[in-house]
């Protein structure tokens, strides 16, 4: 997504421990890229319709060791923050950790039942820098790591994931006209019965499996969001096929960069 005015200056805010933040704005007309220069971040600007290559963008901004990725929706807490700058600062053995992430709808945390490509709860988001690799996608690239698993982490990043229902249902829209592109790249009319057999898989993996069953009406509707997520882009791209249009969208992404440099008290500095 792009033009995060409104979200920006608290996750900003909360990035203090690093030594420099990187923004890269995609597409920006907002006040996105004001606030970013307000906050003393290194911005970076341009045109990213592919998420893979904008993430590596912000990397390649990055001047330490150590890059701690953050969108703007994100926020990350003192405990977590102080986690990270002990974990970065104890010669970890491995090259990236993962981080568990507490998912809000509105005000109403949701731990449970995160997946089928409509959210999670675990995520690798601390890494050297040159360590992670993000393949040519729209929307949820697959990724890789070049160095082993260096840990978990205990505290969460806080992610306002969705405002309300309406807004979680216009997050499904935004990210099956993304993901449907992606499919109609590649060229192939995509399976309809197929995608229908995986979205009740994911449904059921989601409602029982990771107990979205648990967290009430919320729980079911991230379920069926899930569930509903490869069928509706599978008609979405063979409509796209079909005639010859594309759908549009984007993603505006952080990237705070700690690096292993210490100041005087030995925590880092922030640019």
């Amino acid at each position: 997504m792009r033009n995060e005015e409104a979200r920006l200056a608290d996750c900003l805010a909360r990035l203090s421990f690093c030594d420099e933040v990187v923004v890269v704005a995609d597409r920006c007309t907002d006040g996105t890229e004001a606030i970013a220069l307000r906050f003393g971040a290194k911005l970076v600007s341009g045109s990213f319709p592919l998420e893979g290559p904008r993430k590596a963008a912000g990397v390649e901004a990055c001047g330490g060791d150590w890059i701690i990725e953050i969108d703007a929706d994100e926020l990350v807490g003192e405990t977590l923050a102080s986690e990270i700058r002990i974990a970065i600062h104890t010669a970890p053995a491995g090259d990236y950790f993962q981080i568990p992430v507490d998912n809000y709808v509105g005000d109403t945390l949701v731990r449970r039942g995160w997946g089928g490509s409509f959210g999670t709860s675990l995520v690798g988001r601390l890494y050297r820098r040159g360590s992670k690799h993000w393949k040519e996608q729209r929307v949820h690239p697959g990724v890789t790591f070049d160095g082993p698993l260096a840990g978990v982490l205990t505290r969460p990043i806080i992610h306002v994931v969705d405002d309300d229902i309406a807004d979680m249902v216009a997050r499904l829209n935004r990210y099956t006209d993304l993901r449907a592109q992606d499919l109609a790249d590649i060229g192939d009319m995509p399976g309809l019965w197929d995608n229908v057999f995986r979205g009740f898989r994911r449904f059921f993996k989601c409602y029982w499996g990771r107990e979205g069953r648990k967290e009430g009406e919320l729980g079911f509707l991230i379920a069926l969001m899930a569930g509903l997520y490869p069928v509706i882009s599978c008609l979405k791209a063979r409509e796209i096929l079909k005639r010859g249009r594309a759908p549009s969208g984007t993603l505006i992404e952080l990237w705070p960069n700690t690096s292993a440099a210490q100041n005087r008290k030995g925590a880092p500095k922030a640019a």
